[in-house]
């Protein structure tokens, strides 16, 4: 789980998402859309991806993707990003973490 947690925090925005997963792909290209350059990790494609999922789901992920990374912390899925963007607090919480400039 830690193992998991170091890589979240290795940049500004971390997602972790499966190829196959149409929310993670929109989720992907919303943050994209504001100019961030995430780092993505697709867990079925990963050779430790069963275990990042694993550690995922330990995290309280459910379902396990997309998980979102954003300024070192454990944003969620795709309903709390979805909903930060609504809200217009996302692209704030973008600018705090450094991976986007205006």
């Amino acid at each position: 789980m830690n193992w998991v947690m170091k890589l979240g925090a290795s940049s500004g925005v971390v997602i972790f998402t499966k190829s196959s997963c149409c929310i993670s792909h929109s989720i992907e290209t919303l943050i994209l859309n504001f100019g961030a350059n995430p780092i993505i990790y697709e867990l079925n494609t990963h050779p430790n991806g069963k275990q990042m999922e694993k550690a995922l789901i330990e995290l309280g992920c459910q379902p396990s993707v997309p998980a979102i990374f954003i300024g070192k912390e454990l944003i969620g899925g795709a309903n709390e990003i979805m909903s930060l963007n609504v809200r217009g607090k996302l692209k704030q919480l973008l600018i705090r973490a450094n991976a986007i400039w205006v």
